[in-house]
């Protein structure tokens, strides 16, 4: 039987040492870094029981919005919180990621002008951009 070796250092994974991102900054970043369009987050802390933030955006095409979208769920993973719920990907119109305290809605253009999810919030839009 072989002896261990005596100069092994057990260090802990980084991850474990990190200061975690909060989650709203991973969910932006990331959707920047996709090049996602016309992001727009809302601090509905206290207004909705749902999450603290909700986050509307568009890709290009139904491709873009599901690549965006997975992009999204990844980011999450690696900066330790978990598999989101996802809702929408196999047609990719309209895919909602629910990452607990944020609530995301990746939209193709068309789709999104359709619905206008943000009319529901349009106060609290008008008010956060000024």
């Amino acid at each position: 039987m072989a002896a261990l070796p005596t100069n092994t250092v057990n260090t802990p994974p980084a991850a474990a040492n990190a200061v975690q991102k909060p989650l709203i900054d991973v969910i932006l970043e990331t959707l920047d870094d996709a090049k996602a369009e016309e992001t727009v987050a809302v601090d509905i802390t206290g207004k909705s029981s749902l999450a603290d933030h909700m986050v509307v955006t568009s890709g290009r095409s139904q491709r873009h919005v599901g690549a965006v979208a997975d992009q999204v769920i990844t980011a999450l993973r690696d900066n330790g919180y978990g598999k989101p719920r996802v809702e929408g990907m196999p047609n990719a119109d309209w895919v909602l990621v629910d990452a607990g305290d944020v609530i995301l809605h990746i939209f193709r253009p068309e789709v999104r002008e359709f619905y206008s999810i943000e009319k529901m919030w349009q106060a609290d839009f008008a008010a956060d951009q000024h």
